[in-house]
């Protein structure tokens, strides 16, 4: 991220004070990563597991976690409560007692829970268990947002282009979730993807629906979709300012803006770009990653009503702490 953005997500992280839970406390990056928290204050840190077996852990990996909440999953108290909340929610599809008990044995999901009942501000997982995992545990324990049907994922976007978002960050949805969005579907990226910015880049969101076809130059079903969903965020959320379908250079450049999509208040000026689905989302993040010399934080999960977020299992301790900033962020 650029300085801009990092120094100003740190400083909000540090204002929050907010309590993340890092259930994968086995896991001797998280504990590292628990000392580089603590120490830089981006929130109050809750790590799952035995006492002991943490403190043992934390001392191979050359890590102080004091100051960190340890929380056993296994003999907590509230554990009973979290078992009939979670079969409470899970009713509608017949979940056995057993299999509740069984699925809040592993820690993203007693973690989960915790974010649920606001005994945590929200939750970092996924440097051991699958996004799959992470995804599920946000939806059991925390749920959607309001208005919100669908969770996906954004990336925040740190370009060379320094006059486009602020200071070159932009964001992209939808990153890493959803193959193929329905229009619904879509509509609740773009919004999602306007709070994202709104939180993350400290700026009022301008959201461009993107196609390959800017107003009309094209058509085919994948465009009328986009054309659809963009109606449905401005019936939705009038307050936003959303426009679509918008092609790349006609939502971020000026010029080219006021040509293809004159009278737009946002083509030209984007700093938050919805993709029409997640093939395009994902290979524009890495495109503009790898080959155009930007950094990318995220996927970074969007629609639930507390801030949960995945790791990739490749996540080195700083990136840990980062996301946790985020998540502190987030939880304001």
């Amino acid at each position: 991220m650029s300085n801009v953005v990092v120094n100003s997500i740190i400083q909000r992280a540090r204002q929050a004070d907010a309590r993340v839970v890092l259930p994968e406390a086995s896991d001797p990056r998280v504990l590292r990563a628990t000392e580089l928290i603590l120490r830089e204050n981006y929130a109050r840190i809750i790590l799952l597991g035995d006492p002991d077996a943490l403190a043992k852990a934390a001392k191979d990996a050359g890590a102080k976690i004091d100051g960190a909440e340890i929380v056993n999953h296994l003999t907590d108290k509230n554990r009973e409560a979290y078992v009939e909340t979670l079969l409470e929610k899970r009713k509608a599809k017949g979940m056995p007692r057993d299999d509740a008990d069984k699925l809040l044995r592993q820690v993203p999901y007693y973690g989960g829970m915790m974010v649920g009942a606001g005994r945590a501000d929200g939750m970092v997982c996924g440097s051991i268990c699958p996004t799959a995992d992470t995804v599920r545990s946000a939806l059991f324990g925390v749920g959607l947002a309001d208005g919100i049907k669908t969770v996906s994922a954004c990336s925040v976007m740190n370009t060379i282009v320094e006059d486009i978002g602020v200071d070159g960050s932009v964001i992209f949805a939808d990153t890493g979730v959803l193959p193929e969005p329905t229009v619904e579907q879509l509509a609740d990226i773009g919004i999602a993807a306007a709070a994202a910015c709104r939180s993350l880049l400290n700026t009022e969101p301008y959201v461009a629906m993107l196609s390959f076809s800017t107003k009309g130059s094209a058509y085919s079903p994948a465009v009328q979709k986009v054309i659809d969903a963009t109606e449905l965020i401005k019936k939705r959320r009038p307050d936003l300012n959303v426009d679509g379908e918008l092609q790349l250079d006609a939502a971020v450049i000026p010029a080219i803006g006021k040509t293809k999509a004159k009278g737009s208040s946002v083509a030209g000026r984007a700093n938050t770009l919805v993709f029409p689905d997640l093939s395009c989302g994902n290979i524009a993040y890495k495109l503009v990653e790898r080959l155009g010399k930007a950094t990318a934080l995220g996927p970074l999960l969007m629609g639930t009503a507390k801030p949960v977020n995945d790791l990739s299992r490749g996540c080195s301790a700083e990136d840990i702490a980062q996301i946790t900033a985020i998540t502190a962020v987030q939880s304001l």
